[in-house]
């Protein structure tokens, strides 16, 4: 039997800005933001993409939908390749490729009514009599634990965890096969971090929902995910299952931001040592493998080659020169 395609593929994505400067805003220079990215996502799994603040985290999802144009690479997405698909004929995949921002108060127009905003992509897309959008919005509403009186109220009577409710609502209101969670949770207190998780990870599993979780909050992390992509300065650096980034990490990167996370147990230490440092540009990436500049066990050749990722088994694989499989 065929092996069933995965539900999202991304290959060798890069999504470059340019710099301009002067009165003629002449190109002087380019950002990379994203410099090689490849990712697998199959259908009803939990894919996190972590990493430090600036390393390319959001840029990559919100390139993967299509809201930032790939400078290159390739995109595929239920079997077809959509990396070439113009935003007229992108309106056909917006049902199934939906994203939940980070803040619940900004991306919510509070000058409509929650049942507006959820009855939006309806409207849009030419789904139901006006008749018909009611009953929708009121389930979109009880799917996430609202009441559906909460259609007549705007954004600003709710808490920040009950926004979130109404931003994963609306991305669920047109039925995707895919979401995205650009840091879903960061802005939300802790016990409410843990009602949202718990939240999608219900909806995942009545639904059959992939996610793209993004994150820099391990710990939320190593509760949601089925595997985890660690990125660093706009590139892939390891990617495995939860257990083994968690529990055999290999790269000193991955290594680095597991011993930054708060021990539970008083006078246990993790193995690694946290970061020290700054995160170069993105305009000037230094040769060689990127995290050289910041990492304890780098050598001549760290400086020099820029590292492939090394299988270490069906599942993980590391882009170090110091890794042995």
């Amino acid at each position: 039997m065929a092996e069933r395609p995965p539900l999202l593929e991304v290959l060798d994505l890069a999504v470059h800005f340019p710099i301009r400067k002067g009165l003629l805003r002449r190109r002087v220079g380019t950002v990379r933001a994203v410099d090689g990215v490849s990712l697998r996502l199959d259908a009803g799994e939990t894919l996190a993409l972590v990493g430090e603040s600036g390393c390319g985290k959001t840029t990559t999802g919100k390139a993967l939908l299509k809201l930032i144009p790939p400078s290159g690479g390739a995109i595929r997405f239920e079997g077809a390749d959509i990396t070439d698909l113009d935003q007229r004929r992108m309106v056909a995949l917006r049902p199934r490729m939906q994203i939940v921002f980070q803040d619940p108060f900004a991306s919510l127009n509070p000058r409509q009514t929650v049942g507006a905003i959820l009855a939006a992509p309806f409207v849009i897309h030419g789904i139901g009599a006006r008749s018909d959008r009611a009953r929708r919005v009121g389930r979109l509403l009880r799917m996430v634990g609202l009441p559906a009186e909460s259609a007549a109220r705007y954004p600003h009577e709710f808490s920040g965890g009950q926004r979130q409710r109404i931003g994963i609502a609306r991305a669920l209101a047109l039925e995707p096969s895919l979401i995205v969670g650009d840091e879903p949770v960061s802005a939300l207190d802790v016990s409410i971090q843990a009602q949202i998780v718990n939240l999608m990870k219900r909806l995942q599993a009545e639904l059959g929902l992939a996610y793209l979780f993004i994150s820099h909050n391990l710990g939320v992390v190593a509760h949601i995910s089925d595997r985890v992509a660690v990125m660093y300065l706009g590139q892939i650096v390891e990617q495995g299952t939860r257990e083994e980034i968690f529990f055999d990490a290999r790269h000193p990167y991955t290594q680095a931001l597991l011993a930054a996370v708060p021990e539970p147990v008083p006078g246990r230490r993790r193995a690694g040592a946290p970061l020290g440092g700054d995160v170069p540009s993105p305009a000037d990436p230094p040769p060689g493998c990127r995290f050289h500049p910041r990492c304890p066990r780098a050598i001549a050749i760290c400086r020099a080659e820029a590292p492939e990722p090394r299988q270490l088994s069906a599942t993980h694989a590391a882009a170090c020169h110091l890794v042995v499989p």
